[in-house]
């Protein structure tokens, strides 16, 4: 018996979760997009490449909800994208109509199924899909850590002219320009990584790291990065569905933790079987602890605007 995932957006973001889920044969995926054909298309392609990759799921594409029926996770990615000259905020209250009908349709179909959000901007959305959907808060995530987590170590290991493997690195807070990139708990296979880079080196790699999306965003012109957001909420889909209960930096609603109450924030929680299974809490400096005070400030100015907004 296939699990079921079901893909909203069937843009660059969605349409690459689905070819990775597709080819990890993690789940059946089904593809949903307001625009007519290409979910259908897309869906129909990506089931033609099982043959040649060797992977025996079902892709299908669907405009309407129904074929999404009874799946285990839902992955939100359809939204607007930044354009150059953009901020994540100036897409606030186009996203938020966007994700409130996507998740009030996706619940009412799979009305057990664990949501992961990937529309920005993201912490915002979070909020939103957990408002609406009414789920405990184990079953509402958002991916953003893991891929700044990445980007992250991308940096480090290209300074270093080293493996990606061999860079452990934690960033944390809100996905955008206040991200907390946890220099202190940088490690190269243990070295800690401010043996190994000056300091002025170190802070130009944050500042990049904090940059990557608009980076891409710039090169690009006309979208924005999907190959690594993508595989960054896949890896989410896949320590739940296999239950492997991975460690990553996500989106998740706080309840006292870090001192915050109600927001979503990127911290690290255990990804089971169950979605978020624990919440970690790392002890941090008074300077990293400002940062995220900022961070969460930054999240908390875009819901208290969508509250403001909507009435919610």
């Amino acid at each position: 018996m296939h699990k079921k995932v079901t893909v909203v957006g069937a843009g660059n973001v969605g349409a690459n979760c689905a070819l990775r889920i597709a080819g990890k044969e993690l789940a059946d995926v089904a593809l949903v997009d307001v625009v007519e054909g290409v979910p259908q298309g897309k869906g129909l392609d990506l089931l033609q490449s099982g043959p040649v990759e060797g992977y025996d799921v079902m892709v299908t594409g669907s405009n309407d909800y129904e074929p999404t029926a009874n799946s285990d996770i839902v992955v939100i990615t359809a939204g607007f994208p930044r354009k150059p000259g953009m901020s994540r905020d100036d897409l606030l209250m186009a996203n938020y109509e966007i994700v409130k009908a996507s998740t009030e349709q996706s619940v009412k179909y799979s009305p057990n199924a664990i949501l992961i959000l990937v529309t920005n901007p993201l912490d915002a959305m979070c909020w939103t899909a957990f408002q609406v959907s009414k789920f405990s808060r184990n079953r509402v995530i958002g991916m953003a850590g893991i891929l700044d987590t990445a980007r992250y170590r991308t940096f480090l290991a290209m300074e270093l002219g080293v493996s990606v493997e061999s860079i452990q690195a934690l960033v944390l807070g809100g996905h955008g320009d206040t991200m907390v990139p946890l220099v202190r708990l940088t490690t190269v296979s243990g070295i800690p990584v401010t043996e190994l880079i000056d300091k002025a080196r170190l802070d130009a790699i944050v500042q990049r790291t904090r940059d990557g999306g608009a980076e891409i965003v710039k090169h690009l012109k006309t979208g924005s990065a999907y190959y690594a957001p993508s595989a960054a909420a896949v890896e989410m889909v896949e320590s739940i569905l296999k239950d492997k209960k991975k460690v990553l930096p996500c989106a998740a609603h706080l309840e006292g933790e870090y001192g915050y109450n109600g927001l979503f924030v990127g911290v690290p929680v255990k990804l089971g079987a169950m979605g978020i299974e624990k919440v970690y809490e790392v002890q941090l400096t008074a300077g990293e602890k400002a940062m995220l005070d900022k961070s969460a400030a930054a999240v908390k100015e875009l819901v208290d605007t969508i509250k403001q907004k909507t009435g919610a």
